[in-house]
């Protein structure tokens, strides 16, 4: 493989591994049967939390145990909004992602008295330094975060599938009252379920903290939505969420590559920008075309 492949290979899976995550956290969430439009914020504050704690502590892993400790506290709470105070699962989506966009920005003005950014974190550091194409794959590859989201992907499919947990957790998503009456504790496996989507989802925004080697107020940049419609386009199911993803990646990989030929022109350079999300709009429009054809019915 070329040079340049290699590193439109890196870039593509740097790029894809925050989307992936938030995908497959929230396949567990639709899979429970609580929507979950709060992926964007959990996304956004674990990447503080991640920060905050690595910055703190001079301890990467301890900033991603933070991470997934602070996108799993989110998560349940929004179950139990959602399950036990009866709230509207879309409002209290909403909520969280207001909730986390506020909260960041006032505990960076808190924590760094800044506004906008805070100071510089390592991360972890893994692979060999360098700028070629192989360095750089590499580093993607071999990045303990990007690691623990490869496993989180690979594995949700065989849990789903293949477990107690996961038979239970599709059952209450497809129909929670013939569960109930056949034993499934269902608000508890809800709870469970969306506490686990957000740890995956987490592990993104620790991903994007750490690549960044910062947090930057609002940094998630509507990844938890692109994601979100990679779960739809799917059809719930993950291995296509997380090829969504990828599919995402190499588009904005590209993208970033072709920023340069078009510096020249304006217009064409605000076009080349719009190439991941027009694509996007084009899948989900696909995908509700799709639904509606008689016969069309949810993937099992």
């Amino acid at each position: 493989m070329s040079p340049p492949a290699l590193v439109t290979l890196a870039e593509t899976l740097r790029i894809a591994a925050p989307y992936a995550c938030a995908a497959i956290g929230g396949v567990w969430a639709e899979r429970a049967g609580v929507v979950q439009i709060g992926l964007e914020g959990v996304l956004l504050a674990s990447a503080f939390a991640s920060v905050a704690v690595a910055h703190a502590t001079g301890s990467a892993a301890a900033g991603l145990a933070a991470a997934i400790a602070a996108g799993a506290a989110l998560s349940l709470g929004h179950a139990l909004l959602v399950e036990r105070a009866g709230v509207h699962a879309v409002v209290s989506g909403i909520a969280l992602n207001l909730l986390a966009y506020a909260g960041t920005r006032l505990l960076l003005r808190g924590l760094y008295d800044s506004a906008s950014s805070s100071p510089a974190i390592d991360g972890f550091r893994a692979g060999p330094t360098g700028k070629s194409g192989a360095a750089l794959l590499a580093r993607v590859l071999l990045d303990p975060v990007a690691l623990a989201a490869a496993l989180a992907i690979a594995a949700t499919p065989l849990l789903l599938a293949r477990t107690r947990f996961g038979l239970r957790v599709r059952a209450a998503g497809e129909d929670a009252v013939a569960a109930a009456a056949a034993g499934v504790p269902v608000t508890r496996v809800r709870c469970a379920a969306l506490a686990l989507s957000g740890a995956i989802c987490a592990l993104g925004g620790a991903h994007l903290a750490y690549d960044q080697h910062r947090f930057d107020a609002g940094m998630s940049s509507g990844r938890g939505f692109i994601a979100l419609a990679a779960v739809v386009v799917s059809g719930l199911r993950a291995g296509r969420a997380a090829l969504a993803c990828l599919a995402f990646g190499a588009l904005e990989a590209l993208q970033i590559a072709l920023q340069p030929a078009a510096r020249g022109a304006s217009r064409a350079g605000d076009l080349v920008q719009l190439l991941p999300y027009v694509a996007t709009l084009a899948a989900l429009g696909l995908a509700a075309r799709r639904a509606r054809r008689p016969g069309a019915r949810a993937a099992p």
